[in-house]
């Protein structure tokens, strides 16, 4: 009789846990969100902090060793200084070129596949995009090392109209990056267009709208969140990489090289050059807020 008492109390308790947490939603939302919010905010936004007050620190010229005194000297030789100033503003138009490449291309393709293709063959046509993605990021900017080298396949093709590949270098570095984050770009378009009502498009054809005037007035101010929301990934990605230049941008320089380069050497300025891209991107996070795009992730 004893040994069934301790399941039945064990049960009980079970039960009344139970009853709780369904008549308190609350209670059992704030349960769920806690372990995650905690790895937040201690790793995460921890690391931010810690990223953002080293900037302050300063370190000493002769032994290279970090002094932790307040100083606000990194940032200001981020703007004073001609070499950052160019890197900073060179990363942020790398960014930008490869997002508006990303869109331009992204959005033939994903009207073809929402709205073009048989419906059979759409969801192959998404598992297509969403291939690249598998395969390991330093074996695809390899592989487009062996495209854009001297006598490799970009030369190879464009021989016969007397041109040759860009080689290594900037080009190389945007249109390598653009390959990258395109499916970050298609498929939220993607989903705008096959969730369009095509309703809308044959009223526009009924009013006598053409199609360049249906897709100004009507596809592209419905689409334009879903861009936005893509370009979210697209910019940000294309901002903090420092891989992909360093395997094809020949002795071009980002910012994520130059906080590589200073991490041994000087681990504040690589700090302050840090900062960098995490207050490009929530300046731009708050630009596009107004187009409904966050509400699209």
């Amino acid at each position: 009789m004893t040994t069934h008492e301790p399941t039945a109390a064990g049960r009980g308790t079970v039960r009344r846990l139970a009853g709780t947490l369904h008549r308190r939603p609350r209670l059992r939302l704030a349960l769920l969100l806690t372990a995650p919010l905690l790895w937040l905010a201690v790793l995460y936004l921890g690391s931010l902090a810690v990223l953002f007050v080293s900037a302050f620190w300063t370190t000493d010229s002769f032994t290279s060793q970090v002094v932790k005194v307040w100083s606000t000297d990194n940032f200001h030789a981020l703007f004073t200084t001609p070499v950052f100033r160019q890197v900073i503003l060179r990363s942020v138009g790398v960014a930008l070129a490869v997002t508006v490449l990303c869109a331009v291309i992204a959005f033939p393709v994903a009207f073809y596949t929402a709205r073009v293709a048989r419906p059979r063959w759409r969801p192959l046509l998404v598992v297509a995009i969403l291939t690249p993605l598998w395969a390991s990021y330093l074996v695809k900017v390899y592989a487009w090392r062996l495209i854009l080298s001297e006598g490799g396949l970009a030369d190879w093709i464009l021989a016969p109209f007397g041109l040759s590949g860009p080689g290594y270098g900037l080009p190389a570095t945007v249109l390598t990056l653009t390959y990258l984050w395109l499916p970050y770009m298609i498929l939220p378009v993607h989903t705008a267009l096959e969730q369009l009502p095509a309703n809308l498009l044959d009223a526009s054809a009924d009013l006598g709208a053409r199609p360049g005037r249906t897709f100004r007035s009507v596809v592209l101010p419905l689409v334009l969140p879903s861009v936005a929301a893509g370009s979210v990934f697209t910019f940000s990605l294309s901002l903090g990489d420092y891989i992909t230049v360093q395997i094809v941008g020949g002795k071009t320089q980002l910012i994520g090289n130059l906080v590589y380069s200073n991490i041994e050497l000087n681990l504040p300025m690589a700090a302050a050059l840090g900062t960098v891209p995490v207050a490009v991107i929530v300046l731009y996070l708050l630009a596009i807020r107004r187009t409904g795009a966050l509400n699209s992730l």
